[in-house]
């Protein structure tokens, strides 16, 4: 498993949720525009309120989802890591861990890789260990089998 296999899970996922963020960007500006003024004031003004608060939701979230892909692309495919750091593939006992972005679970050719970010707790303990190390997390010895 290559971590541009993975990186490139993670793009399409996020371009995915980025079209559909979009989407939901455009339809809530159309509502909030298309929005007549009824008799009733008040309904119009919290229909309106709502629409408006689920639009600024979903540009914070689109917002969010871009800087995931722009973290993603500083990433030095070529660079040797002996340690664990930011951009390095972790095979332990247990799981890989790809120290990366908060992206959670992705599967490459039905392997599961744990994107997490280096300032999770778990990417903490990891952090500047080298392969053969152990750290304890949530009562489990974890070793640390190898680094790419």
């Amino acid at each position: 498993m290559k971590k541009e296999e993975i990186i490139n899970e993670i793009i399409r996922q996020l371009d995915d949720r980025i079209s559909f963020l979009k989407q939901s960007i455009q339809a809530a500006k159309e509502s909030r525009d298309n929005e007549t003024k009824s008799s009733v004031g008040d309904k119009y003004e919290t229909g309106r309120a709502m629409v408006q608060m689920e639009l600024e939701k979903n540009l914070a979230q689109l917002a969010k989802t871009e800087n995931l892909k722009t973290i993603l692309n500083k990433i030095d495919l070529l660079k040797n890591l002996k340690k664990v750091e930011f951009g390095s593939l972790v095979e332990t006992n247990f799981e890989k861990y790809f120290i990366s972005v908060a992206f959670g679970k992705v599967e490459i050719n039905n392997v599961p890789v744990l994107c997490i970010s280096p300032i999770s707790p778990v990417g903490k303990l990891m952090e500047a260990k080298t392969a053969g190390k152990k750290i304890n997390f949530q009562g489990r010895q974890i070793e640390i089998k190898s680094i790419s």
